[in-house]
């Protein structure tokens, strides 16, 4: 059970709601919220009932960013910070076996962009926007946006938006394969649920051997790719799941995956 009074998480089945909730600050996120956030991800992650998870944030703003008007409590540097209140939760996400779907709805800036772009999957609603604010105080992108962008986006674009304080709309991330989906401000959680539902029930050995083949494939040759590929089907080819789904698919029935 989750106690922060900065977050809400809801679990319905295999899909797990995780809100900010700080919506008179637009979600920035303050010190508590950072350390609920750590204690969040790790309680989804030892909740084997769940499959996918739903990062939102309450009221008008998925998240402004860091909170400014807090300083840094308790550090000398943002080294020390990032280190003990940032990192360890988004890499949580990052190396998660479960599917993290952002559901982006208004302002999504600063260090939120990072945590948006570090999810599986997006959704945004119309109305929203991803915000590289960094720029315009000063600073450079942090919580690995630089890597995600470049990832995403590509040197050009990527350098443009951190150096100019760049801004996109829901639908140029939707056109620049930031965003997956995009859909009505009202209809953003109903269309994220749904979505969440769906997903859940796949075939979770081979989307968790997807993700994790994914996550890495950056940092690995085409060669390396296919040989990892080959061990992780091997795997997946002699499971129950995969079994079952073959016969399924032979029978003209839908299959049930139950994870082994």
């Amino acid at each position: 059970m989750l106690n922060n009074q900065f977050l809400n998480l809801d679990v319905d089945g295999a899909v797990a709601t995780l809100s900010l909730n700080a919506p008179q600050k637009l979600n920035a996120f303050n010190q508590e919220m950072r350390l609920g956030l750590l204690e969040a991800i790790q309680l989804i992650e030892e909740d084997d009932a769940v499959r996918v998870v739903i990062f939102t944030g309450a009221g008008r703003a998925f998240s402004a960013g860091a909170d400014l008007s807090e300083g840094m409590p308790g550090y000398d540097t943002f080294v020390d910070q990032c280190a003990a209140e940032y990192k360890p939760w988004v890499m949580g996400i990052h190396n998660s076996s479960k599917i993290y779907i952002a559901a982006v709805n208004g302002a999504c800036a600063g260090a939120a962009s990072a945590v948006a772009m570090n999810c599986d999957l997006m959704i945004m609603a119309e109305d929203a926007f991803i915000y590289q604010a960094f720029s315009a105080i000063g600073l450079m992108p942090d919580i690995g946006a630089t890597w995600l962008l470049l990832q995403k986006i590509g040197y050009q674009r990527a350098f443009e938006m951190a150096i100019d304080a760049g801004r996109l709309s829901a639908n140029e991330c939707l056109e620049l394969g930031l965003a997956n989906k995009v859909v009505a401000p009202e209809e953003l959680m109903s269309a994220a649920s749904e979505w969440a539902h769906k997903l859940s029930q796949g075939a979770p050995l081979a989307q968790q051997a997807t993700k994790s083949l994914m996550r890495k494939a950056f940092n690995m040759s085409y060669s390396q790719v296919i040989d990892e590929e080959a061990v992780l089907q091997s795997s997946l080819i002699k499971s129950e799941d995969a079994v079952n789904a073959s016969e399924a698919f032979l029978n003209k029935q839908k299959p049930t995956f139950k994870g082994r």
